[in-house]
């Protein structure tokens, strides 16, 4: 740990009221923010680019409520997407229906499929306006700076050497591998969870309009998505065991993914080797504790989330919401204190600890009796065939996944 920035005289230095660690959802939503309300601030974002082989690609109607009260919706709905609306599956052979967005009374009522670094690239390009905000690609945080107990800033490194960031306030959206909170100490509550994920793309013929989004069978999950040209795929195996499925070989488990999905043969030969295969280790983690004086973890720095309804792009977005509107304008006239940042803990845990706490029902009730051993029968939870069947249940299940609990809605001052 860095105890005084001018330890370091070969570093370059600058100086900010705001210093945000990760260009993520929460993070560039964060800064877009923070420098719509004047507030100095730099974003640090460790690569070049928002490009990744795995980042969640699924715009729910609650993010986009935020980018209608930020004015930026119709630009952002130009953007290459496909929207979702009915979570159909196929649960055993039988069709079944988790949730119906069209039933929301919001003005968004979909679910908006985009790759990810499109929606990070338009935060940036849209924050271009605000002279206060500064977002520095290729910038990679490696510890915290501190004063006594206090954090005052970040040192990072650069393709030009090492920064030093002085900051009044400290803000870690770096994700759940967060370097942010492992200097600061923060210990970590894990909640677990029994799947991992193998993420990869198969191409798509314009004739292939299967609207099924999840399919269960006897020791088998995968869930698909209708992206234009390819279906993202994700195919769900039991916690811990992708060596022993990469040991069956590639042929094997693309076998698998045929015999449940059909419709994907056709494209099955774009999946060349076990590079074209990314593993997505599955976690939940929730902070006890999400500040230091000087310091903030919110998004899956601060909770991490598991893909169940692909709800973690948009619980980021609504922590940096929620961080904006009770902290911006105290910001204006320094670093507030440990309570007062301690504020978005509290506003937002709730929502959080709800969120992880329906996630890990369906983990236990749905996704570990699916991945059981492939010879036991398999029998349709009593709650999906409830949903399934009334219709007007379709409607909670949408306003769980697309709304969430206690929406957060952009109250942070804004520059005239």
């Amino acid at each position: 740990m860095v105890d005084n920035v001018l330890q370091h005289p070969s570093a370059r230095r600058i100086k900010v009221r705001c210093c945000i660690v990760g260009g993520g959802p929460a993070g560039m939503m964060l800064g877009y923010l923070l420098g719509r309300a004047g507030i100095d601030v730099v974003v640090l974002e460790k690569h070049a680019d928002f490009f990744r082989d795995f980042r969640g690609d699924t715009v729910h109607p609650s993010t986009l409520q935020v980018m209608d009260e930020l004015g930026l919706i119709d630009g952002f709905l130009k953007l290459p997407h496909q929207q979702l609306q009915k979570l159909n599956g196929m649960f055993g052979g039988a069709k079944v229906r988790i949730a119906d967005l069209s039933r929301l009374d919001a003005k968004y009522p979909f679910i908006a499929l985009m790759p990810q670094w499109d929606f990070l690239n338009f935060l940036r390009e849209s924050g271009k306006r605000f002279a206060s905000l500064q977002v520095l690609m290729s910038t990679e945080a490696t510890d915290l700076i501190r004063n006594g107990e206090a954090v005052t800033g970040v040192r990072a490194k650069t393709p030009e050497g090492a920064l030093d960031i002085e900051a009044d306030l400290t803000i870690a959206c770096d994700g759940r591998h967060s370097t942010v909170r492992e200097c600061a100490g923060l210990a970590v509550e894990e909640i677990g969870a029994p799947m991992d994920v193998l993420w990869f793309r198969i191409g798509r013929r314009p004739d292939e309009n299967e609207n099924l989004f999840a399919r269960v069978e006897p020791g088998k999950m995968m869930v698909t998505f209708n992206r234009g040209d390819y279906w993202q795929c994700a195919y769900v195996i039991a916690k811990g065991q992708y060596d022993a499925v990469k040991a069956r070989g590639l042929a094997a488990l693309l076998d698998d993914v045929v015999r449940i999905a059909p419709i994907l043969k056709s494209g099955i030969s774009e999946v060349k080797s076990w590079d074209d295969v990314k593993l997505l280790t599955v976690a939940i983690n929730r902070l006890k504790r999400w500040t230091l004086p000087g310091l903030l973890c919110i998004g899956d720095a601060a909770h991490a989330m598991s893909p169940v309804g692909g709800v973690g792009v948009n619980l980021a977005v609504q922590d940096a919401v929620a961080t904006a509107n009770l902290l911006a304008a105290k910001l204006a006239g320094g670093c507030p204190t440990e309570d007062e940042l301690d504020a978005v803990r509290r506003r937002r845990e709730f929502p959080m600890k709800m969120t992880q706490a329906m996630q890990v029902i369906v983990q236990n009730r749905i996704i570990s009796s699916a991945l059981g051993p492939a010879n036991q029968p398999l029998k349709i939870p009593f709650a999906v065939r409830l949903i399934t069947a009334v219709p007007w249940l379709q409607g909670i299940t949408a306003r769980f996944v697309g709304i969430g609990v206690r929406p957060e809605h952009v109250q942070s001052p804004a520059l005239a």
